[in-house]
């Protein structure tokens, strides 16, 4: 009885933990969410980041462990043998025996490096390594810094257009309620009254398409934010004006250097002659320290053979050099110069690539931007069409056919108006990324 009760209590107490880190894990993040809180929360919990983090690590366990070999290496050695036939020598014409049946050794070796190419080659590396794997890390959080904020305006402007179909929905059930009542009074035919239902039906079936949209748009920023989709995800549009995020200063010139690709491939080019140095290193001798200890067994009778030890001892060095292997340092030599011409030819084109890309984004911000100013001005002409037009229509001046053409004209230019501020906004970012100013911190 005591122990399932104690297995009912430990049992809750885990459940209870596991809602308790749950719960934590939710109020990380906090309701009414800001862009700023978004990319913070990105940063910390985007699963592409914390996999370059431990990318990170593995590097640093790769260069201590090819940096260990500058430690001393400390082995042992055993060994144990019986002889079915000793060796025999000759002495003054007579052969005699050698040795004794049984042996056993046991022996202790410490080496130290003293001259090592490739212990060399490692220790120039490491720095060249730990920048690779830094660059790895932020070009991951540059991307998921534009992906997010990308995602965030797609959502603020789904919601926008969203808050303009409810209203479209919201006239064109005042306009199918009028067309009513002057069908039933017998002011107009079916006509109108049909129409306004028309426009009506499609405008719900439009609120169902932009709904379903942006559910799908929140799971993406849900899996950009490594969040479940079962999980809520409450967002905060307080102070976050499209239009006063879309000015840039075209002026800033390109410098390819701040790019994190160029750094990387920088960065991959100096690894490459670090390489090719270490090939030069390869005919360089290796001279190693060593200093053992052996005990040493030896008997006749198997039972006796741990009876007497004969200790054994030595300190010294060892010279390896190399003088021919085949032209195959020569061989290799050659290719790693190769190897290192290629990635100056990379270096180049991803200079044009950089270039290019950069001249691609600044012209789709400034076509974006025009038609951006476009759209808003045919905004505030289709508002004032339609007020005049709706106040022609209850004067009975104009025909309800020409108000629902208004109507629409003022839908689709503030629809087209928010299509291009999200446009200016995206391409917006695009540049940013190319000038390589997207700020991760």
């Amino acid at each position: 009885m005591n122990y399932n009760f104690r297995k009912i209590v430990s049992v809750a107490f885990l459940a209870i933990a596991g809602c308790s880190v749950s719960l934590a894990q939710q109020s990380d993040l906090g309701s009414n969410a800001t862009l700023d809180d978004l990319i913070n929360y990105a940063l910390r919990n985007k699963i592409e980041i914390k996999q370059a983090q431990i990318d990170k690590e593995i590097g640093e366990r790769e260069i201590a462990s090819a940096l260990s070999g500058w430690f001393p290496q400390i082995n042992a050695n055993g060994s144990i043998a019986h002889s079915m036939q000793l060796p025999t020598t000759n002495f003054n014409g007579t052969n005699v025996a050698l040795g004794q049946r049984n042996t056993s050794a046991l022996t202790f070796q410490a080496d130290q490096a003293l001259i090592s190419p490739q212990l060399f080659q490692a220790s120039k590396a490491a720095k060249y390594v730990r920048q690779q794997n830094n660059l790895n890390e932020e070009s991951t959080k540059i991307n998921t810094v534009v992906d997010v904020s990308k995602a965030y305006y797609d959502i603020l402007t789904s919601e926008e257009q969203i808050k303009i179909i409810n209203e479209n929905i919201l006239r064109l059930e005042r306009q199918h309620t009028e067309a009513n009542a002057r069908y039933e009074v017998g002011l107009v035919d079916k006509t109108d009254f049909k129409r306004a239902q028309i426009s009506l039906n499609n405008a719900k079936a439009d609120l169902k398409s932009a709904s379903e949209n942006r559910k799908y748009k929140y799971d993406y920023l849900k899996m950009l934010l490594a969040i479940p989709n079962e999980r809520p995800l409450s967002l905060s549009f307080i102070n976050q004006s499209l239009e006063s995020n879309i000015l840039l200063d075209t002026t800033e010139l390109l410098q390819i250097a701040n790019r994190v690709e160029f750094k990387k491939l920088e960065n991959l080019k100096d690894i490459q002659r670090l390489n090719t140095q270490y090939q030069k290193w390869n005919y360089l001798p290796k001279v190693n320290a060593y200093a053992n200890y052996a005990l040493n067994y030896r008997n006749n009778k198997f039972s006796d053979l741990y009876t007497d030890n004969f200790p054994g001892s030595s300190v010294g060095l060892t010279l390896s050099l190399p003088i021919f292997t085949g032209t195959k340092r020569i061989q290799e030599i050659k290719k790693s110069e190769l190897q290192e011409e290629r990635i100056t030819l990379d270096l180049q084109n991803l200079e044009n690539q950089i270039s290019t890309e950069y001249s691609a984004a600044m012209a789709g911000y400034r076509a974006n931007m025009n038609e951006w100013r476009n759209s808003k001005d045919n905004m505030e002409l289709s508002e004032e069409v339609y007020n005049t037009i709706k106040l022609q229509y209850d004067a009975g001046v104009k025909t309800y056919l020409e108000l629902m053409t208004a109507e629409t004209d003022l839908k689709t230019s503030q629809l087209n108006y928010l299509n291009s501020l999200y446009a200016v906004l995206s391409s917006k970012l695009d540049i940013q990324k190319a000038l390589g100013t997207v700020e991760i911190n």
